[in-house]
């Protein structure tokens, strides 16, 4: 036989068996057609909050792109570990997902001894969403005008001010506002923010770290707002100074809100729902709902997204470290 024949024929069975080889691997990248029926989008927080509100969002807007349900279930509770949990130990297959905000993922490793998982390994980061912060307020009838007031009144009234701890979140608000501004507030628990500003609006407590869900009741004089807690002034109050410009540098607290999936989940779904989650949150009525929450868009890349989480976990645990507070020791 005619050696290069044979050569040629040789080449062709070693390309032959190496593209055999490549198929499977292939057919994995390949996008999957999914969905094929409902997803399961956990929020480990309470109807009616921040998180819950952009999940709707998010549900509806999926609903309508792909023809198949998308069905928010609020699982709150242990501050968010609840709910954060079920998704870690949901099947890896695109059909549970979580919109979370950062407390569970960044800041309860700081709070908790223990926890049933491991954020940075147990879940995808699959798309930043927003951040916002709180509007620190009191109920209007104590003497409280600012910032400067609240302090001095705390002060002549060691633990007799209450404030209410709705989660993670907004308990570690205050904690670090006793912390910088050396004064001793009772924090209330409450199972989410939206049942706290209820509880405010009961007299159930005194002070408030709202993530911007009371709003209407600032403006309505219900509460009385004192400042901001993020780093920069809300476009919603524009009067309203942020705590570091009111006399307690350093202070700042503020969340983001993302989605994620369980470690296992294929690429290509996580691929696919970055996108419509981008795309979603750039459209004309998503804009204007992040600016009713006054929510800041925050469309990081999956490599911003993990640099954030990263940087986030580490400058909680050193805050936590050094203001000596935790919620379980």
């Amino acid at each position: 036989m005619n050696p290069q024949i044979t050569r040629r024929r040789a080449l062709a069975l070693s390309s032959g068996t190496a593209l055999a080889a490549l198929l499977p691997a292939l057919a994995r990248a390949q996008a999957p057609n999914w969905p094929t029926r409902p997803v399961k989008m956990i929020v480990p927080f309470s109807a009616g909050s921040g998180t819950d509100l952009l999940a709707r969002v998010l549900a509806d807007q999926m609903t309508k792109s792909t023809g198949q349900g998308f069905i928010v279930d609020n699982k709150q509770g242990a501050d968010g570990i609840i709910g954060t949990d079920l998704i870690v130990k949901a099947a890896p297959d695109g059909y549970t997902l979580g919109v979370i905000p950062s407390s569970p993922i960044v800041m309860n490793p700081a709070l908790y001894k223990s926890m049933p998982f491991d954020p940075a390994k147990d879940l995808i980061p699959v798309a930043n969403i927003a951040s916002v912060g709180c509007v620190l307020g009191v109920q209007p009838d104590l003497p409280i005008r600012n910032v400067q007031d609240l302090v001095a009144y705390a002060k002549a009234n060691p633990g007799k001010l209450n404030y209410a701890a709705g989660s993670t979140f907004t308990h570690l608000a205050g904690e670090m506002f006793k912390h910088i501004s050396g004064t001793d507030m009772v924090a209330v628990p409450y199972k989410g923010t939206a049942p706290q500003v209820t509880a405010m609006l009961g007299k159930e407590v005194q002070v408030i770290f709202d993530p911007f869900l009371g709003v209407q009741h600032f403006k309505a004089g219900k509460f009385r707002a004192l400042a901001v807690t993020g780093s920069r002034r809300s476009s919603v109050f524009p009067e309203l100074p942020t705590l570091a410009e009111a006399g307690l540098p350093g202070y700042e607290v503020q969340t983001w809100i993302g989605v994620f999936a369980p470690v296992g989940t294929p690429k290509p779904i996580v691929d696919q729902l970055y996108r419509e989650t981008n795309r979603i949150f750039a459209l004309p009525e998503s804009k204007q709902k992040l600016a009713e929450l006054s929510y800041d868009a925050l469309p990081d890349t999956p490599e911003q997204f993990q640099q954030r989480i990263a940087a986030d976990t580490a400058r909680w645990a050193k805050t936590v470290k050094d203001s000596n507070f935790a919620v379980n020791k």
